[in-house]
């Protein structure tokens, strides 16, 4: 019998419906109550005053010929501890604009939420005229539970006097059965008289009086001008002094009608005359665009004068450093043996080196990268490595063309490798700008239009183990990693695979607190990335050569987390958990005294690019985990040259697991979702197997789908709306699981796909979201008698009228469960049951969820389809069982053998 099989790949086995999603109970908002007159009258005389200070320093400047801005920035303030309906505080048609959306912890019990606007010069009404709404009219209306006469219904309420009159009446239906809603005007002072006098034209009716604008107003609590602090979304500590500071400038542009490159050049004017140095690089969100400049306070606030385009500042970011321990094992022998047994494959497969350049010309690599592929973002840096001793790029490289050096040399086989490298500078000599504050996305992205260039027809997998400690606040989104996430995208049909590193713990007294301080340690920028997959690291390196060391002890155990890998635990909940894989990334040891040193034994062997003095030398921490990952990744690109990048990222995620020791470290208790959740923001779904990766066995099969959807079009009202939901058709092995009863398998299922990133710290939240769109999967229920049956519970458009659906999603059932694996981009989960329950969940749906291609309509994207991968697999530990080729039975394929 054949060792291996290729996966089986599926195309047209999909349903495609409407989709309309699922109610669910919205939790009410927190808002306070307030008394109408006099809250109202309190937020107009606030911006009255702020409206007469604004004239006051305008005529003052214009009378110095000092330039002004053509509107305002203000902050809106919730009340302690409740919610800011900030989704109302924008309008595109007059112009404001909601910039940021800001949470304060004023202590330990008590946050707040502050939201800036921007108001244009003639709309200083806008509000005003809200709250006057709010102050003098309602929002009132009676729901019958059937059908009434509409002539009788409007003379009715024509008697109840006190100037109540009928606005509008009209018949609905619900479930199949029509019944009649009026809406009524009804003015201040007489919502209790009305509420009586509806209530006693029909009982069962439902009455409602609210003011106008209720939820807005009441959950205002000031309204002020926006100082430096309302713009500044970074920790306030980091506002520069007099002492000018390189930050991010975010600005409000108009990218719908292609206005921001002027919107650009005007800003850049303003900079020029108010004498604020910048950086010519841009990167370019929706909506957004992000300078950076080198200013102090002062010039900060004069900028917020003089400028219409601010939506907020951050700090600026630096890369940071590098460290490699030196190694003195360097056999010239191992190079020569281990080059006689390299068998070089032709292809179009290259993994690209984000880095410090590469010394190409070692023995190992140049047969693997040649000089037109050492590029770099800036001549005068050159392309060669840089850093210190045994450079940074260079081991990259060595790890991410050959994978595992120890095997390799320690092997007597041939090592057939099946891609090539190119290498791409992205970061400037040490005797030439000491590590400047540089728009890192920018040149991540110029990086990567480098490579493209010079490889028009190579797939090409990118490698970056380059991160910041800066902006990595507990996930959100950065600069950074928001270009990392759109050049991941692409324009929705050249989406890249882009590898990026955790970031590493470089501080002996944080590993003296191993693991407990890793778990606090965050994953730097850009890995917070949704797009890319993100590398931590474990290890397995447990064995010191050295009798000098006998007395030492090691920090982590074997298959526990690496001392180097950080973790995102503390991050919030609503952004995605990473690292996604680990791979080995080395040990520490810990002396009698407590201290804490790295050691060559427990380090990997990789490439140095100190070729005559010592070619071989060690590399760490996830910096080797990365390089590992993406020689991993290059493997699949070969194997599969027609999958996606998203179903190569897929396979990687797919084929990961979680060791004894990893669910010993964490304590993981069997089905408690809340340790899975913590396992997944350590380890992510663990360490990949390549063989799994690659490759489907009798009792272990693999399928993938490729596809399209179209997630929200416009309903007839030309409003957004979700649109169509795909059901899954698999050749099910159905009898063979149901002939096999009680036996153990396990059912595994990883969707991956990219989302465009809606740049701008606006909250992230309502409209306001940070994806394009998102995509979830479900498989039907024991409740789910047919295929009919999941349909209409997952799919409301799927229902009649009068049908009645019960039952559960059944998911208890999973390992990680819906919560911990609905984060991000990727989405994986696993189901360990009996065969004879498996055999009959054989429906699967992938079906859309909310995005700011919906929400944002002006965007011009609420029709845009975009790609996905779906990745079922079945595995038992039933070797005799034959499920792949009673599969193929089933599709009636022949199929393609590959032994070991």
């Amino acid at each position: 019998m054949a060792d291996h099989y290729k996966h089986i790949f599926l195309s047209d086995n999909i349903k495609t419906e409407k989709y309309k999603a699922k109610g669910s109970v919205v939790p009410s908002k927190s808002l306070p109550s307030r008394e109408r007159i006099s809250h109202s009258q309190k937020l107009i005389s606030q911006l009255a005053a702020i409206w007469a200070r604004k004239k006051q320093l305008d005529q003052q400047r214009q009378a110095e010929q000092i330039s002004v801005k053509e509107g305002t920035y203000l902050t809106f303030s919730s009340s302690a501890n409740e919610e800011l309906i900030s989704k109302s505080l924008e309008d595109f048609r007059q112009g404001v604009r909601l910039l940021n959306v800001r949470e304060i912890q004023i202590n330990e019990d008590t946050k707040q939420t502050i939201a800036t606007v921007y108001v244009p010069n003639g709309k200083e009404g806008f509000f005003v005229n809200k709250i006057n709404s709010f102050k003098s009219k309602n929002n009132s209306s009676i729901t019958f539970t059937e059908k009434k006469d509409h002539d009788i219904l409007r003379q009715q309420i024509s008697e109840f006097g006190n100037e109540i009159q009928v606005k509008k009446i009209s018949d609905r239906s619900k479930l199949g059965l029509e019944h009649t809603h009026v809406t009524v005007l009804v003015p201040v002072g007489q919502e209790k008289y009305f509420t009586t006098e509806a209530s006693k034209l029909d009982p069962e009716a439902r009455v409602k009086v609210t003011p106008v604008n209720a939820d807005l107003v009441n959950s205002i609590e000031d309204i002020g001008e926006a100082l430096l602090e309302s713009l500044w979304t970074d920790k306030v500590s980091n506002i520069p002094d007099e002492t000018s500071k390189w930050c991010e400038v975010w600005l409000n542009v108009n990218t719908k009608d292609e206005l921001e490159q002027e919107q650009i050049s005007i800003f850049k004017t303003t900079l020029e005359n108010i004498g604020i140095e910048y950086k010519d690089n841009t990167i370019v969100f929706p909506e957004r665009a992000v300078l950076l400049i080198n200013a102090n306070q002062d010039q900060l606030i004069e900028l917020m004068l003089q400028s219409d385009l601010l939506a907020e500042f951050r700090a600026g970011q630096e890369p940071a450093g590098f460290w490699v321990n030196e190694n003195s094992m360097e056999q010239q022998a191992w190079i020569d043996n281990l080059l006689q047994r390299v068998e070089l494959i032709d292809s179009n497969i290259k993994v690209c080196v984000l880095d410090s350049g590469v010394n190409n010309g070692h023995q190992l690599l140049s047969n693997l990268l040649d000089d037109t592929n050492t590029l770099t973002v800036d001549s005068n840096w050159g392309t060669n490595d840089h850093e210190e001793k045994a450079g940074h790029g260079t081991l990259m490289a060595g790890l991410a063309g050959y994978g595992e050096f120890e095997s390799a040399f320690l092997s007597s086989n041939n090592i057939v490798i099946t891609h090539k490298l190119c290498s791409v500078k992205i970061l400037p000599p040490r005797n030439q700008e000491k590590t400047p504050k540089e728009l890192w996305g920018d040149i991540t992205v110029r990086g990567i239009a480098l490579a493209e260039i010079q490889n028009p027809r190579s797939t090409l997998i990118y490698c970056m183990a380059v991160t910041s400690e800066d902006d990595a606040d507990k996930g959100r989104p950065s600069s950074w990693s928001g270009a990392v996430d759109k050049a991941a995208f692409g324009d929705g049909d050249n989406q890249r695979l882009i590898i990026i590193s955790g970031g590493n713990i470089r501080s002996e007294e944080i590993w003296k607190n191993y693991p407990n301080s890793n778990f606090t340690t965050t994953v730097e920028n850009p890995a917070q990335s949704w797009n890319a997959l993100t590398v931590g690291a474990y290890t397995e390196k447990v064995q010191i050569n050295d009798t000098d060391h006998n007395d030492y002890k090691l920090v982590a155990n074997k298959g526990e987390l690496s001392p180097y890998s950080t973790t995102s635990i503390n991050w919030n909940r609503k952004w995605p958990s990473k690292p996604d894989v680990v791979f080995e990334g080395g040990n520490l040891l810990r002396s009698p005294e407590n201290t804490v040193i790295s050691h060559k034994d427990l380090d990997l062997l990789s490439t140095s690019k100190s070729i005559n003095i010592r070619p071989l030398n060690t590399i760490n921490a996830t910096s080797a985990a990365t390089a590992q990952a993406s020689c991993f990744a290059a493997k699949i690109a070969f194997e599969y040259p027609d999958a996606w990048m998203e179903t190569i990222r897929g396979l990687i995620v797919h084929s990961s697991n979680w060791n004894s020791s990893m669910l010993a470290q964490l304590n993981v208790r069997q089905n408690n979702k809340t340790d899975y959740g913590n396992l997944l923001r350590v380890f992510g779904y663990g360490t990949p197997n390549l063989e799994r990766a690659l490759y489907s066995k009798e009792s272990a099969l693999t399928f993938v789908s490729q596809e399209v959807i179209q997630p929200f079009s416009f309903n007839s009202k030309g409003s957004p709306e979700t649109n169509e939901i795909h059901f899954f058709d698999f050749p099910w092995p159905e009898d063979l699981l149901l002939s096999m009863s009680d036996t153990p398998v396990t059912l595994k299922i990883t969707l991956s796909y990219f989302i465009e990133p809606g740049a701008g710290e606006i909250g992230w939240k309502d409209k306001y979201r940070y994806q394009s769109h998102g995509l979830r999967f479900d498989i039907n229920n024991v409740d789910d008698i047919d295929e009919n049956a999941f349909r209409k519970r997952i799919n409301l458009a799927a229902r009649e009228e009068d049908d009645e659906i019960s039952g559960s999603s059944g998911s208890s059932r999973w390992t990680i469960g819906v919560k911990n694996r609905s984060t991000g981009s990727i989405h994986s989960d696993f189901w360990v049951g009996t065969a004879a329950e498996i055999a009959t969940c054989k429906f699967i749906a992938v079906y859309p969820v909310i995005g700011w291609w919906r929400e944002r309509k002006q965007e011009g994207k609420v029709e845009n389809k975009t790609r996905y991968s779906l990745i079922v697999s079945l595995e038992t530990p039933a070797e005799e069982i034959e499920l792949y080729t009673t599969v193929k039975n089933i599709i009636e394929v022949p199929i393609e053998i590959t032994t070991s």
